[in-house]
């Protein structure tokens, strides 16, 4: 628990108290891991602020530290969190006396919790460069047996049997091996110091200005832009694990700036990506079930699938966007309008790849009446039940190249589909 602070006034030319240095730059470091962008340069800013203010009023120094180490308003939330358990008051007797008191009734509800926060307040503390380990006399055998690391037995695990703490690494994991999405190049041009494309007139007033010289020449280059992609996610009750897993994998997407549409479906569709944006991907997936009727629920791809085509369809699918589709394929609609809404995707979408947790099962056959409908209109077919298979998605979706989608007559998804290359290697974009 850090020291409380010292209620004399430093003056401006004084250092300030290395106890409390230290406890200052301990909490720029629970920030950085809890998720905000801190550089080593705001713990001097910190100490600097607090050689200006009266460090006796608590308020004072909560608000001279969140003008230096905030940048934006939905940092703030994440601050006062971290302040209100880092610098705690250590007037812990009292506290101690205050729960001997009768409790009232219908308070205030508790305060959201912050896993990012926890998890960055649990880390160890880093040692001091010039620290020696406590010595110790007492002599400690060791026994160890060769095994996998918990990250590698994770990675082959079914989403569907993990336990909480596995569910933790695992958000984890897919935060940190998140890849960007493949770019395309297109006909606009932007300046450029070199390249293939002489800009003249950027030239020619670079030439007046230099007097006549026409030594030094302007180029421009064309600007790359990421394709887009739209995820349609079934969170259906025997979706459920896999698609909380997804969520995970779109949350990391939405962090890193990508060009990503987000929508569930169960009975209903809905949009979910401005949800998504939150920071804290625990946060946003308890706001998604709590806003979503259809959690856990039902399905009915065919009337979902028509509510987008008709509402969503061309606001989304323009540039070359891939459609992600994500489901078991077990529809519980007894119309027979999911072909048809199908191939009306097929034909908005530059690619529809599908993701089918049933593929981890090596005999899978298309005996369901949804999966026969929605074999024909998609261009790939992969499974998505472990983080080997999400991650293996994902550097597809980076190594993809950008091309014309393949033609689309007859069936041609349904040779793809009948033998996915996923289930036993790399995947490969055709």
């Amino acid at each position: 628990m850090p020291t409380q602070p010292t209620p004399a006034r430093p003056a401006a030319d004084e250092k300030p108290p290395p106890m409390l240095a230290r406890n200052v730059v301990h909490f720029v470091r629970v920030l950085r891991g809890a998720g905000l962008p801190m550089a080593s340069a705001r713990a001097v800013d910190a100490l600097e602020a607090l050689g200006h203010i009266d460090l006796g009023r608590r308020d004072d120094v909560r608000a001279a530290l969140a003008a230096v180490l905030t940048a934006a308003p939905d940092e703030r939330e994440l601050f006062d969190a971290a302040f209100t358990l880092f610098w705690r008051d250590p007037d812990w007797e009292n506290k101690l006396r205050a729960l001997l008191l009768p409790k009232v009734q219908g308070g205030l509800p508790p305060p959201r919790r912050n896993n990012r926060l926890a998890d960055a307040l649990a880390a160890r503390p880093v040692a001091c460069a010039g620290a020696k380990p406590p010595a110790s006399s007492e002599e400690h055998a060791l026994r160890a047996h060769a095994s996998f690391s918990a990250e590698e037995r994770l990675r082959q695990r079914d989403f569907d049997t993990l336990s909480a703490d596995e569910w933790r690494t695992l958000r984890h994991l897919i935060r940190a091996r998140c890849l960007p999405l493949a770019s395309a190049r297109t006909r606009r041009l932007k300046a450029a110091s070199h390249g293939n494309h002489a800009d003249l007139r950027a030239s020619a007033r670079q030439a007046v200005r230099a007097g006549g010289d026409w030594t030094v020449w302007k180029y421009r280059a064309r600007v790359e832009r990421k394709l887009p992609l739209v995820l349609l996610l079934d969170i259906s009750g025997s979706m459920s694990s896999y698609s909380r897993a997804v969520l995970y994998f779109c949350h990391a997407l939405l962090q890193s700036r990508e060009r990503l549409q987000v929508f569930l479906f169960g009975t209903r569709l809905t949009h979910a990506t401005r949800a998504l944006r939150e920071r804290d991907p625990d946060v946003a997936l308890a706001q998604l079930s709590a806003q979503v009727a259809d959690w856990s629920g039902g399905t009915r791809i065919g009337e979902t699938l028509a509510q987008f085509n008709r509402r969503w369809a061309r606001r989304v699918l323009g540039a070359r966007a891939t459609v992600l589709l994500v489901t078991d394929g077990l529809d519980h609609d007894p119309g027979g309008a999911l072909a048809d809404e199908m191939a009306r995707l097929h034909r908005f979408a530059h690619r529809v790849v599908w993701l089918n947790p049933l593929l981890r099962y090596g005999g899978f056959t298309p005996k369901a009446r949804g999966v026969q409908a929605m074999l024909p209109h998609v261009d790939a077919h992969y499974p998505v039940h472990n983080l080997e298979s999400l991650e293996a998605f994902g550097r597809s979706l980076r190594e993809a190249p950008p091309g014309r989608a393949p033609e689309r007559s007859g069936q041609p998804g349904m040779a793809r589909s009948a033998r996915p290359a996923t289930t036993q290697g790399a995947i490969r974009w055709s």
